[in-house]
């Protein structure tokens, strides 16, 4: 396994950014039929107060997917929400069209299969993760941990400045019936891209601010035809409880392992 950091410049931010990669020792691959030519892909997406070394420092991940068949992309949003803002900074095209592009340079042995590539974060990241999935389907599998995914029972004293909130999704009294709303990127699935839908994980703790909307949202999911998986259990919102559900998320994921080393 390999930690890469690469920084790129990106035409769409017109600024560097920077991307970091765990990128799997495909000499010790424990599914055989996968070629290393063709290597899937889990893009992992951090929470507002994070970045692209968030996942390395907190979690674990690298120990986790060492004996994976798996690469992981790690890049940063800022604090954008993975969203195409009203003051003109596209980091939702800079993600979901560039960074890949970016990738294919440098990795040519990353799958563009949308099988074979799945996207997962946690809160403002489980927000982008389910996201993504739903606007450009290239992803088979998302998932989201203590995630942003329905904003229908937040108050705006729990939002905070309107006008940070503003710059980033526009008109709030607009947000429902925008591409910004996973409901409506649900809703509107079927017809842009067909009955061939990611299959979706969340996890929220009882505890979490969030699990309300979490218990919505994958209601809401459902009634739309998502196979969604859902977990909840004590836990608030912080990163004990992220890191421990993290094996949940690979589960779900269609990768190969071993079991003994990968806890080991």
């Amino acid at each position: 396994m390999a930690i890469l950091q690469i920084e790129y410049y990106s035409e769409i931010l017109g600024m560097v950014r920077n991307v970091n990669v765990i990128y799997p020792e495909t000499v010790k691959n424990p599914d055989e039929n996968v070629p290393t030519t063709d290597i899937p892909v889990l893009y992992l997406l951090h929470g507002m107060s994070g970045n692209q070394d968030t996942w390395l420092n907190r979690s674990g991940i690298d120990r986790l997917v060492r004996n994976t068949n798996l690469a992981v992309v790690m890049p940063s949003t800022d604090l954008a929400w993975y969203t195409n803002t009203t003051y003109g900074a596209r980091y939702f095209d800079a993600i979901a069209s560039e960074l890949p592009k970016v990738l294919q340079n440098f990795l040519p042995n990353l799958s563009s299969k949308r099988e074979k590539n799945f996207i997962a974060g946690l809160s403002m990241g489980g927000y982008g993760a389910f996201k993504l999935a739903l606007a450009t389907n290239q992803f088979s599998y998302a998932a989201s941990l203590s995630g942003a995914i329905s904003f229908k029972h937040l108050a705006a004293t729990d939002l905070g400045d309107e006008a940070y909130w503003q710059g980033i999704f526009g008109d709030l009294g607009k947000f429902d019936e925008s591409d910004n709303s996973v409901q409506k990127l649900a809703a509107d699935f079927t017809e842009k891209f067909g009955t061939d839908k990611p299959k979706l994980y969340a996890w929220c703790g009882y505890q979490d601010f969030l699990y309300e909307a979490n218990h919505f949202a994958v209601k809401d999911l459902q009634d739309k035809g998502f196979d969604i998986s859902y977990d909840t259990s004590d836990g608030k919102h912080e990163w004990y409880y992220w890191t421990k559900m993290l094996d949940r998320v690979l589960d779900f994921l269609p990768i190969k392992y071993n079991q003994e080393e990968r806890l080991s």
